[in-house]
C-alpha cells in the first residue's frame, strides 16, 4: 500500500511539472497538421488514381 501512496505522490509531482502550450500554439499546431493531412490524403489519393488507371491501362491491352 505504501509504494501506491508514494507512486500517486510522484505522479502529481510530475504532473505539476508539465507546461501546457497557450491558446495561440495550439491553434497554429492544430493548423499545421490539418494542412499535411489534407495535402497528405491529397497525394495519396492521386497516387491511387494513377495507378488504378495505368492498371486499367495494362489490363486491357492483354
Amino acid at each position: 500500500m505504501r509504494k501506491k501512496g508514494g507512486f500517486f505522490r510522484s505522479l502529481k509531482s510530475e504532473f505539476k511539472k508539465i507546461v501546457w502550450p497557450d491558446k495561440e500554439t495550439t491553434i497554429k499546431e492544430t493548423t499545421a497538421v490539418v494542412i499535411v493531412t489534407v495535402i497528405l490524403g491529397a497525394i495519396i489519393a492521386l497516387l491511387d488514381f494513377v495507378i488504378k488507371t495505368g492498371l486499367d491501362k495494362i489490363i486491357q491491352m492483354g
